[in-house]
């Protein structure tokens, strides 16, 4: 099981790597709409509501394609053996995101993102198994606020690079949506084929990291 070491901070930062990539799809697609980001939906929700929009209606079913994978994510990661609870919810991801992709393919482009969208709620739930984890994977609001947090301390003699692993996670997530932006620019939601073998690979990786063998003890 991925605890918070190095290795657990690297593999959130893969997933916020991947929800950059993912979110940058969404909103190119979307024109303006986000997969991963409910903060910026439920501003252009509101927005849409004064302003007598019918794009409300595309937040709000974004907003509940969200809440529905992160429910599905939760409920998965604590049904069953608890070893497990990561891998299945890895897999319930990945599976979300191929099923997305097959929308697309099937000629449904906003049912394609809402499956999208779900897919980057069930991954919160990742960390649930283990107690959490203290940073957003699908959203960097918090993470900056530590970072300026960590900077203040470091001027009243606190460890001076505290924010590093914060900045790092940050930088995932754009490097992320950097390469989803330029990827959607050529092959459209297609794209959601490559997030989805990412999230099944991370799957079986998981897997297989419960069952090697744990390190020899030196005598």
């Amino acid at each position: 099981m991925i605890r918070h070491t190095v290795r657990a901070r690297a593999f959130a930062a893969i997933l916020s790597a991947l929800a950059g990539y993912i979110d940058a799809i969404g909103f190119l697609t979307l024109g303006g709409f986000f997969v991963s980001f409910m903060s910026g939906n439920s501003t252009r929700l509101g927005v849409a509501i004064a302003e007598g929009s019918p794009l409300a209606g595309i937040a709000l079913a974004l907003i509940a394609a969200f809440v529905a994978g992160v429910f599905a994510g939760f409920r998965l990661a604590h049904h069953g053996g608890l070893r497990t609870a990561q891998a299945r919810v890895m897999a319930l991801v990945g599976l979300l995101l191929a099923g997305a992709a097959l929308l697309d393919h099937a000629g449904a482009p906003l049912a394609a993102t809402l499956g999208a969208t779900a897919a980057m709620g069930a991954v919160n739930a990742v960390f649930a198994p283990i107690g959490g984890f203290p940073v957003g994977l699908t959203y960097m609001t918090g993470t900056l606020v530590r970072i300026g947090q960590l900077l203040a301390d470091a001027t009243r003699g606190e460890d001076p690079f505290a924010w590093w692993p914060y900045l790092m996670h940050w930088a995932a997530l754009v490097a992320g949506a950097v390469i989803g932006a330029w990827t959607q620019a050529r092959i459209g939601l297609t794209a959601l084929w490559a997030a989805s073998a990412c999230a099944l690979a991370l799957s079986v990786v998981l897997v297989w990291s419960m069952r090697a063998p744990p390190p020899a003890q030196a005598d």
